[in-house]
């Protein structure tokens, strides 16, 4: 999804409100429902300036996630035996579960609020973490947030050819100012659960993992660092966000109002 124009703020500057050190949790297995009442708690309290900028790092037990542009055949089959909790953020459906680290910035934006940079940010300080770690191809769809692998077309054996994949999700909400909700990256977890949904309203790519694509067991743990380094850096300003684009795809939510509740 290409910018509709430049940022408010230069991207050698920060777009926190504060310049403060972040506070940052390392949370362990966490409920869903958990995180997400610590999350408003810790949002509500960095609006009134009774904290500072704090990210949580966590993974959460197997959930799907339905967003705010969730449609009734993005959902499992009501006897799947997953929990579905329908939160307040933008997107449409997903899944998080163990081997998937999860990232919630709750960071108080500078005025004017800027949410397209923003994202734009996370998406490039994932896109350098999944880089740095060998998947060298990482980078944006046009229309579509996250970081995504290209398609590969493998001449030796056609059928073993891949369709796009992603490998990183984004999904936010800001709210007097403070960013809630965040970021998920693919690490060694299962993606069989994402065979009984539409994830994020996109049938006509995939999702992929970092052990996947790297051919070696990457947990959480280990991309942990990497991940809230980089993403320090993007909010400061410090890792300017460059285009990383590779391919345009219709946008999944464009238009569309929730129809699940």
């Amino acid at each position: 999804m290409t910018a509709p124009r430049d940022p408010f703020f230069p991207a050698e500057q920060s777009i926190r409100a504060s310049a403060a050190p972040i506070d940052v949790r390392e949370l362990g297995l966490v409920d869903y429902q958990q995180a997400w009442d610590l999350q408003a708690d810790l949002a509500a309290k960095r609006a009134k300036d009774k904290i500072g900028d704090t990210i949580l790092v966590l993974e959460h037990p197997s959930t799907f996630t339905a967003g705010k542009r969730t449609q009734p055949e993005d959902m499992p089959d009501e006897s799947y035996p997953v929990p579905v909790v329908t939160v307040d953020r933008g997107g449409r459906i997903t899944w998080h579960g163990e081997g998937q680290l999860v990232v919630y910035p709750i960071i108080k934006l500078a005025e004017p609020v800027d949410v397209v940079d923003y994202v734009r940010r996370l998406e490039e300080a994932l896109i350098q973490t999944v880089r740095a770690a060998g998947v060298t191809t990482a980078g944006r769809v046009d229309g579509r947030s996250g970081v995504w692998v290209p398609a590969e077309t493998k001449a030796a054996s056609p059928e073993a050819s891949t369709r796009e994949r992603k490998i990183a999700a984004l999904g936010i909400r800001i709210t007097r100012g403070v960013t809630m909700h965040g970021l998920s990256l693919n690490c060694d977890n299962t993606l069989s659960h994402y065979e009984h949904i539409v994830a994020c309203g996109i049938d006509d790519a995939d999702v992929t993992t970092l052990s996947l694509e790297l051919g070696r067991d990457v947990t959480p743990g280990e991309m942990a660092g990497p991940v809230v380094h980089e993403l320090k850096r993007a909010l400061a300003g410090e890792l300017v966000v460059a285009d990383h684009t590779f391919a345009t795809r219709p946008d999944p939510s464009k238009g569309l109002t929730r129809k699940v509740r």
